[in-house]
């Protein structure tokens, strides 16, 4: 392990090197956010006592609500809804569109194609999903051109709920940061004032200085950036006071909302993963920096490469075949923590079509911020690298998925 030639070793130090003035740019984010989130944890007087969890109903769990005013100040938004409860960014999501929406209304979404596992939620059949309970739904690509197209203004005039995907998913598109995610806001704003907006902020929490402003709901997940790589569970919904209600709503019963729910154990580890996200955050940006830089200079493509301007912590290689894909997983699992000496397998996860392998030796199941990769196994073999809670851990795990690629590489070379 970790056993590479001089020439790889140089060539890893050259992308570091190179990789100093980004580094420096994250440090400063890391330093405005940091201080974003203390400032909200002394003016909300955080104490042991809010560290403790309930049982039962959980009326009254101080340090339930005390998380709530925490992350809606962080966002900068009126309420928040931050629970344990939620399984999954997608779970945090469905929660989101099918608290807010009716039937016979219509949801757009305006940055394409929806990524696969919402892609049920929305539009599958006789599941539950949103099309079952008569709710309309249209797509267009506000990214395709610098200014709105047809299609978006005949889409957006009558719809109920405009929804902005900011991470580029399994796309082949550069995701959405918060001045362009702004712009198509204030776009919709102009085509229809009632619409409420809802922005999916995972992966892309932190990643600058601020986040969305003027969209009514902001959904994530606690197991990527926010939660700080301690959360082991959890999503939160931020927004206008009355619309996280009706979230709550969704998520419990009505007339319950947001008073019941016990937290358990969990109230310490959100509040002490959020106080270190921006610089798990900050960790997981520098180690992209580096794959981007050291893969570019093996030759492949990447998106974004080391220079260009970051929305989320979501690394994209593209590898050309299914031998240097797996090889990537399989270099990612062997430098982790966690599982080490397993190999990863391409299978069926539950809400994609197509095959999925993953590489996620993580001290969380599916914790993103954890140094992780996972990839659709189909051409043209994008690998999505992600995480690294210390830089320096993450970069030995960009070097030995880089090793093995370049080893499958030769083997197959050498068998043509």
């Amino acid at each position: 392990m970790f056993e590479y030639n001089e020439e790889f070793w140089q060539l890893a130090g050259v992308a570091e090197a190179e990789s100093v003035e980004q580094i420096k740019m994250f440090d400063a984010i890391l330093e405005v956010n940091q201080r974003k989130v203390l400032e909200a944890f002394v003016k909300h007087r955080v104490s042991s006592s809010h560290l403790v969890g309930t049982t039962g109903y959980g009326y009254g769990d101080c340090g339930r609500a005390v998380i709530d005013k925490i992350y809606a100040d962080v966002f900068n938004v009126e309420a928040a809804l931050v629970r344990h409860n939620f399984v999954s960014g997608t779970h945090a999501l469905a929660v989101c569109l099918f608290g807010v929406l009716r039937p016979g209304e219509k949801m757009v979404c305006v940055t394409g194609k929806l990524y696969d596992s919402l892609e049920k939620v929305v539009r599958g059949v006789g599941n539950g999903s949103l099309s079952d309970f008569g709710i309309n739904y249209a797509e267009v690509n506000f990214l395709e051109e610098p200014r709105p197209h047809e299609s978006l203004k005949r889409e957006c005039e009558n719809a109920r709920l405009i929804y902005i995907q900011r991470s580029c998913g399994y796309s082949q598109r550069a995701s959405v940061g918060v001045v362009q995610t702004n712009r198509i806001i204030e776009e919709v704003r102009r085509l229809n004032n009632d619409a409420v907006i809802v922005v999916d902020n995972c992966y892309c929490e932190f990643v600058e200085q601020e986040e969305p402003s003027g969209a009514d709901l902001i959904v994530g997940s606690l197991i990527k950036n926010p939660g700080g790589g301690l959360v082991r569970t959890g999503g939160y919904i931020a927004g206008r006071k009355e619309l996280v209600a009706l979230c709550a709503n969704r998520l419990t019963a009505p007339g319950l909302g947001a008073d019941v729910g016990c937290s358990l154990d969990q109230n310490r580890e959100i509040l002490m993963g959020l106080f270190l996200a921006p610089q798990a955050v900050a960790n997981a940006l520098k180690t992209a920096i580096f794959c981007a830089l050291l893969f570019e200079k093996l030759g492949f493509k990447v998106s974004p490469n080391g220079w260009e301007p970051r929305a989320d912590i979501v690394q994209r290689i593209t590898l050309g075949s299914k031998e240097a894909l797996k090889a990537f997983c399989c270099g990612v699992q062997a430098a982790s923590p966690i599982d080490s000496f397993v190999a990863p397998e391409e299978w069926h996860m539950p809400g994609y079509e197509q095959k999925i392998i993953m590489a996620a030796g993580n001290f969380t199941m599916g914790a993103t911020l954890e140094a992780s990769a996972d990839a659709p196994m189909q051409v043209p073999y994008n690998a999505y690298y992600q995480g690294g809670l210390t830089f320096y851990a993450g970069k030995l795990c960009v070097m030995e998925a880089a090793w093995r690629v370049i080893l499958a590489e030769r083997a197959k070379e050498f068998l043509l």
